[in-house]
């Protein structure tokens, strides 16, 4: 079973890519979701949350404004807060690549917004990097409600620049020529990659 990352800085269009390749019938892991979930009453991350930041669970689940109004410029809060969360993540996929790999299924995605920030290109057959021109980023991205120059700059300051992830990149996709385009170049790259040779998914994948 083929096994690709998915990933891409801060609005250059990865969401999108995501959803295209559900519609070509891959398998995709959202990270982000599941870390959603996590944070969800219930969720598995809620009570180290809690404890790590008191106050911030309310109705049993984690406000992830005020989560994110706590650790936003504090990088030992927020060292705080991967430590707790990242492990989760990578469970989740572990779990998610077991299921499919029991399936037979050709091949997942793990949709990984910190990819290489965390060293997941490790377990992965290759890795598809999202991207846009650095004007188009800055023009989605501030017309999302709540955000900033600062808040941009401190999101992109803990991202690995978009000139090293294409650098390291098995595939690059535009996002900048529209969904139509984004869906030819995805379906290039998917045939490339399919070329590769695979990893042997073992139980212990990790």
């Amino acid at each position: 079973m083929r096994i690709i990352g998915l990933t891409g800085s801060i609005a250059m269009g990865k969401s999108t890519a995501a959803r295209l390749l559900r519609r070509r019938g891959l398998f995709v892991h959202d990270a982000d979701a599941a870390v959603h979930r996590m944070l969800a009453p219930g969720g598995a991350a809620v009570a180290a949350v809690d404890a790590a930041f008191p106050g911030v669970v309310r109705g049993g689940a984690v406000d992830r404004q005020a989560l994110g109004a706590r650790v936003f410029g504090d990088a030992a809060a927020l060292g705080r807060l991967e430590q707790i969360l990242h492990p989760l993540a990578q469970a989740s996929a572990r779990d998610f690549v077991a299921c499919h790999a029991r399936r037979r299924a050709r091949a997942v995605v793990l949709d990984i917004p910190l990819l290489f920030e965390t060293q997941a290109e490790k377990r992965l057959d290759a890795v598809v990097v999202v991207s846009a021109p650095a004007w188009l980023q800055r023009a989605r991205v501030l017309r999302r409600p709540g955000m900033t120059e600062a808040r941009l700059a401190a999101i992109l300051g803990r991202q690995t620049p978009d000139r090293e992830k294409r650098r390291r990149a098995d595939a690059v996709v535009t996002s900048a020529q529209g969904v139509a385009r984004t869906w030819i170049e995805l379906g290039r790259a998917l045939r490339r990659l399919s070329a590769s040779p695979a990893i042997v998914w073992r139980p212990g994948w990790r």
